[in-house]
C-alpha cells in the first residue's frame, strides 16, 4: 500500500545533461511506487550545458509533478538547495546534492522507513568518499564543534517538515545546511552504504565555492579559528612579557644605550595591551556571529504529554 505522506524530492542540477534523465527516472519510479502524492523540484544552478532542456524533456514525458527552478547565476550547492527546499511543500523532503546514482535499490525506502521510527533527519552516507580535503574538513569540524551529532559526506538526506520548520526558525540564513541540521536539536541519524561507483570530484569553480563555505562553517559553528587566534594571542603576550622582563634585567645589570630601555619597555607594554585588546575584540565578534545566526534561546527535541 502506498504511503499517504506527501513527499518532495529536491534535486541539485548543474552541468549534468548526461545523467539527469536516468537519475530523475530512478527517483520518480521510487516515488510513484511508494507514495500517493509527490513532487520533484529540480534546481538548475546556472548550468552551462543542456541540463535545463533535459529536465524539460523528462517532464514532458509525464512523470508526475516536476518543477524546474533556475538560479539567476551560479550560487553554489548551499544557496541553490535552500531555494529548492523553500519551494517544496512535502511532509517529507529528500535532498539530493548530486545526480550521481551511487546507491543500490532499496536505500531510498530504507531511509524513509528509518525516519518513521522517530528521526527527523536521516542521511545516506557512503562508507568512503575518497576525498582527502573533505575528510580533513569533517575531522576539524567534528573535533571543535559542540554538536552532539557528527557530520560526514552525504549523498542524500530526508527531512521531516518539523525539521525544516525548526531550522528556518533557528537561523535567518543557512550558510551550511549540514551544520544547522546537526545543531537543530532534533533526532538525527545516518545510514552507511557501500557506494556502487566513485563519488566524482567537484569542478574548480565548485571547489572554490566549497572552500569558502568550509571556512565559513568552521568560523560560525566551531571554535577552530577562535582557538587559533587565542593561541597566537597568548604566544604574543608571552613574547611581550619576556621582552619587558629582559629589558628590566638589562637595565639593572648592564649599561644600555640611553633611552633604549624606556623605548623597549614602552613597546612591550603597548604590544601586550594591543594583543589583549584584539583577543577581546575577536571574542566579541564571535559572540556577535552567534547572536546573528542563532535566534532562539534554547533547543527542545520534543514534548510528550503524559496522562
Amino acid at each position: 500500500m502506498k504511503e499517504k505522506n506527501f513527499v518532495s524530492a529536491v534535486v541539485y542540477a548543474r552541468n549534468c545533461e548526461t545523467n539527469i534523465k536516468p537519475f530523475l527516472t530512478h527517483i520518480c519510479d521510487y516515488l510513484d511506487s511508494n507514495f500517493l502524492n509527490y513532487e520533484v523540484v529540480c534546481v538548475n544552478d546556472a548550468s552551462e550545458d543542456k541540463t535545463a532542456e533535459e529536465i524539460k524533456s523528462f517532464a514532458s514525458e509525464g512523470h508526475g509533478t516536476v518543477t524546474l527552478l533556475t538560479m539567476s547565476y551560479f550560487q553554489g550547492l548551499e544557496l541553490a538547495m535552500d531555494a529548492g527546499v523553500d519551494l517544496a511543500i512535502g511532509d517529507f523532503v529528500y535532498e539530493f546534492d548530486s545526480t550521481i546514482l551511487s546507491w543500490g535499490e532499496g536505500l531510498l525506502r530504507k531511509v524513509y522507513d528509518h525516519s518513521l521510527t522517530g528521526f527527523d533527519i536521516v542521511s545516506a552516507c557512503p562508507e568512503n568518499s575518497g576525498h582527502k580535503e573533505a575528510a580533513l574538513f569533517y575531522q576539524l569540524y567534528n573535533k571543535y564543534s559542540r554538536s552532539q551529532y557528527k557530520i560526514r559526506t552525504e549523498s542524500f538526506r530526508l527531512l521531516s517538515r518539523r525539521a525544516i520548520n525548526r531550522v528556518r526558525a533557528m537561523s535567518r540564513t543557512l550558510p551550511y545546511r549540514k551544520a544547522v541540521y546537526a545543531n537543530c536539536g532534533l533526532k538525527t541519524d545516518a545510514i552507511m552504504y557501500a557506494p556502487l561507483c566513485p563519488i566524482p570530484k567537484a569542478t574548480d569553480v565548485e571547489r572554490t565555492k566549497q572552500k569558502e563555505i568550509a571556512v565559513d562553517a568552521l568560523i560560525l559553528y566551531t571554535d577552530t579559528f577562535y582557538r587559533l587566534s587565542l593561541g597566537f594571542s597568548i604566544f604574543m603576550m608571552l613574547v611581550a612579557i619576556l621582552t619587558g622582563l629582559y629589558t628590566v634585567v638589562l637595565y639593572l645589570t648592564a649599561h644600555p644605550v640611553a633611552g633604549w630601555t624606556t623605548t623597549m619597555l614602552f613597546l612591550a607594554v603597548g604590544f601586550f595591551v594591543l594583543i589583549l585588546t584584539l583577543t577581546i575584540a575577536i571574542r566579541y565578534l564571535s559572540l556577535i556571529l552567534k547572536t546573528v545566526f542563532t535566534r532562539q534561546k534554547y533547543v527542545v527535541e520534543s514534548i510528550d504529554k503524559l496522562s
